[in-house]
């Protein structure tokens, strides 16, 4: 159901001068219907004309009988690389008026995310090739999230003075330890395999099977009865029968560095200086050269980033993860627009854009503050003063759906979380071997591919932990 009028909603996705009729493509085949992103030489970013097109596409779906699956994928070799912040840059240097049209923009753009991560019926994301930004918020909140080996997935904001929106905040928080904290604040990317590992995917599938896969999906037929739980584990099902052989039994992110990054980045550190400070003593002190060496390129990174952005990012996810006064996912977007609006009217989004996208400059852009230590606490709180009066129309408003856990969690690989609790109760029924613990969630799963993987990664880590705690305790 439509917050809007009509005659709003008939502005919102009115064609505006210079939109491009081909930049996206929609397709047919049986029960299936496709979004295909078309502007391979942009990496297909996402613009307003796009967001145009798709919008009334998916709403006409959702209402079809005839609709069963949306599938969204890319042309080129990106799915989706961003949203077009170029253009913004250059609205926001005509004034106050030009940040109105950008903010307008992000307004758009949060609506279709909203409204993907609200879907009535099942979305299937091809990740294949470069997601970050703009095309994260096309994905992310899907109930299928299909990465292969050309995935490569990014938060890059605050290399451009911003911070990670179109419903990062909901997402990021509720990743495993401290990793969505360090790629929000890093920019680091995850590559391949390590998306399906991390959970940013799903599913894992070689690309060349993706057509195949399509085919396969347009021949599901659901009842009309049919609930859309029934109906998400019919296209589960039918996903894992092109999942690929992983090519490596453990994420790149694991072992001694995972256990680092979370004491780095993860819930016990209070503030951007105390993360900086535990990356300093890293590098100072850890006995590991590898580990070192990447707390070195690590802090490097955090010093090149915009100062105002990191501290904004870092406060942003603390203040919306998971907790008495979590964010709900519509809650999400309507505060990350009051953020995008603030972050339109501050002069590090310009001079980000400037430097990294467009001017493609050699060193550090001129940021104001220029150091992390220089942002105050007003100054973070000035962009929360935004983001908590800010309203934004959506386009599903469903009490109902104003959920703060994804209803197709279950879809993905088990979070840690599950796996620490089911180990302790394990432990307390004196039957936690990590051979007992991986049947446990490979037989709750199904067998899916994986999932023995992750359980058994997170209980060396874990067997790791408590052998250097019981080493501290016998000194």
């Amino acid at each position: 159901m439509s917050q809007y009028s009509s005659e709003v909603y008939d502005e919102l996705i009115k064609e505006q001068p210079g939109d491009d009729p081909d930049d996206v493509v929609f397709g047919a085949t049986y029960g299936v219907r496709t979004v295909e992103l078309n502007r391979p030489k942009k990496l297909n970013s996402l613009n307003g004309s796009m967001a145009r097109k798709i919008i009334p596409r998916l709403q006409e779906w959702s209402k079809s009988q005839m609709a069963n699956i949306v599938v969204m994928k890319g042309a080129g070799r990106a799915f989706c690389a961003g949203g077009d912040v170029a253009a913004l840059a250059q609205w926001n240097k005509e004034g106050v008026d030009g940040q109105a049209q950008s903010a307008a923009y992000f307004g758009l753009e949060y609506s279709l995310d909203h409204f993907i991560a609200t879907y009535s019926k099942p979305y299937v994301a091809y990740m294949d090739g470069i997601t970050m930004g703009g095309g994260v918020g096309l994905s992310i909140h899907a109930p299928f999230r299909i990465a292969t080996e050309n995935t490569v997935f990014a938060m890059p904001e605050t290399t451009i003075g911003f911070f990670p929106d179109v419903g990062a905040s909901f997402f990021l928080p509720r990743m495993d330890g401290g990793l969505g904290m360090y790629l929000a604040l890093t920019s680091e990317q995850l590559r391949g395999v390590d998306a399906f590992y991390h959970g940013i995917a799903t599913h894992y599938v070689h690309s060349s099977t993706l057509p195949t896969l399509e085919s396969r999906l347009a021949e599901l037929t659901f009842a009309d009865t049919l609930s859309l739980g029934h109906r998400q584990r019919l296209v589960a099902n039918t996903i894992e029968e092109f999942v690929a052989p992983l090519p490596s039994p453990r994420p790149t992110i694991s072992g001694p560095l995972r256990a680092v990054i979370d004491a780095c980045f993860g819930p016990s550190q209070p503030d951007v200086q105390s993360v900086l400070n535990m990356v300093q003593k890293t590098q100072e002190r850890h006995s590991d050269e590898v580990i070192r060496k990447w707390a070195e390129k690590t802090l490097a990174t955090l010093r090149e980033r915009s100062p105002t952005s990191v501290a904004v990012t870092f406060a942003t996810l603390r203040r919306s993860a998971p907790g008495a006064e979590a964010w709900d996912i519509s809650e999400t977007f309507i505060r990350e627009h009051g953020l995008a609006k603030a972050f339109m009217a501050h002069p590090d989004f310009v001079e980000g854009v400037s430097a990294r996208l467009i001017e493609k400059r050699k060193g550090r852009p001129n940021w104001q503050p220029n150091t992390i230590e220089e942002v105050t606490e007003e100054d973070v709180q000035t962009f929360f003063m935004e983001a908590d009066k800010a309203s934004l129309q959506l386009l599903n408003t469903n009490a109902e759906l104003r959920y703060r856990t994804y209803p197709h969690g279950w879809i993905g690989l088990p979070a840690e979380s599950e796996i620490e609790k089911v180990w302790m109760e394990m432990e307390d029924k004196g039957a936690a071997s990590p051979e007992e613990v991986i049947k446990h969630f490979v037989g709750r799963s199904d067998g899916k591919v994986g999932v023995a993987e992750k359980v058994k990664e997170y209980g060396e880590r874990r067997q790791a932990a408590a052998e250097a705690a019981a080493k501290i305790r016998a000194i």
